[in-house]
């Protein structure tokens, strides 16, 4: 079976002075790569990156580059600034903290009413300005969602600098154009899913993994699915966790990432529920919705065999919840 990866959005965990917590961060690392993640993707949309400075966005990336310490990739989004410039110079900046790949978010590169032309047009100046850099494209809903498709696809893969894609199409028909046309052009980049409903779907039609929210839940579980997913022997337990996941995955995009902070905390992580980007507090029913998730999880992992992290090992028990809300 191919090799398949889970691929984590990380999240930013914050002091009780709402300062990036670097210290946390790193015991996040450790509990991901205990989980059997095989890469990161730091600064991204779950990293609140449209909240934090560009300091605190190379200051944290440096540091999960540092704490991984090579034991499995790790990509960051670059493409920030006003003009093709700018984004050019960020994505140098980004990229020298020891990232493998400096990711391009598609909404950057147009705006929502413009033409497609418009969008290769800049990003061809942006691989012109950023030299042999590795990269890859996300469609983050923000600043809007701009979809990528088949055709244009097609185009961008043929400029031989993409390495890496975050898709979130979430549609059958345009995941499986995209990853048919990457067979055919026989094209080393890596495709990632970001949609947990598709990810049967997905891995099955050839995605190299799933890049999604869910891995700020339930890590393990991602990881289960991504390397049972093509197995013939496991296709019964595949398909009634893809209907679970997908049950459930409506429900752990409200108040994100806070949701998953509390979710997280939960299991004993040493995460706060401070968002810069969520202003509010989770109410009682969105608790009490997480913890019923929560006994899923529990339910998932003891019918699947699947070990749970030992957070305590990680973590240490020196953390006051009372501290956190």
């Amino acid at each position: 079976m191919p090799d398949k990866k889970f691929v984590p959005v990380m999240i930013t965990p914050y002091n009780l002075k709402a300062e990036v917590d670097l210290d946390v961060v790193s015991i996040l690392v450790e509990f991901y790569l205990a989980a059997g993640v095989k890469g990161f993707f730091a600064n991204c949309l779950s990293s609140e990156m449209f909240s934090i400075t560009e300091n605190e966005r190379l200051d944290l990336t440096a540091h999960i580059v540092k704490q991984v310490r090579g034991r499995v990739p790790v990509v960051a989004t670059g493409s920030f600034g006003l003009t093709i410039a700018d984004k050019a110079l960020f994505t140098r900046k980004i990229y020298d903290t020891g990232i493998d790949a400096a990711i391009m978010i598609t909404g950057h590169f147009a705006k929502e009413e413009d033409s497609d032309e418009t969008l290769l047009r800049n990003f061809e100046q942006l691989f012109l300005a950023t030299g042999e850099i590795p990269l890859g494209m996300y469609e983050c809903p923000a600043p809007y969602k701009r979809i990528i498709t088949p055709n244009v696809f097609r185009q961008l893969l043929s400029a031989n600098r993409l390495v890496y894609h975050k898709d979130t199409s979430i549609t059958h028909e345009n995941v499986k154009a995209k990853l048919d046309i990457l067979k055919e052009a026989k094209n080393s980049l890596e495709f990632y899913d970001a949609h947990t409903p598709n990810a049967m779907f997905s891995l099955q039609q050839g995605a190299k993994g799933m890049s999604s929210i869910s891995g700020n839940f339930y890590p393990e579980v991602m990881v289960w699915m991504v390397n049972n997913a093509t197995n013939p022997e496991k296709q019964e337990e595949v398909k009634w966790l893809q209907e679970e996941l997908t049950k459930v995955d409506p429900l752990i995009h409200i108040a994100y990432p806070m949701c998953s902070k509390y979710f997280l905390q939960k299991r004993g992580l040493p995460v706060r529920t401070i968002s810069r980007a969520v202003a509010t507090k989770l109410t009682p029913d969105q608790r009490n919705t997480l913890d019923e998730i929560h006994n899923r999880f529990e339910h998932w992992c003891e019918r699947l065999g699947i070990q749970k992290v030992d957070v305590q090992a990680i973590a240490g028990s020196g953390f006051n919840e009372e501290t956190v809300f």
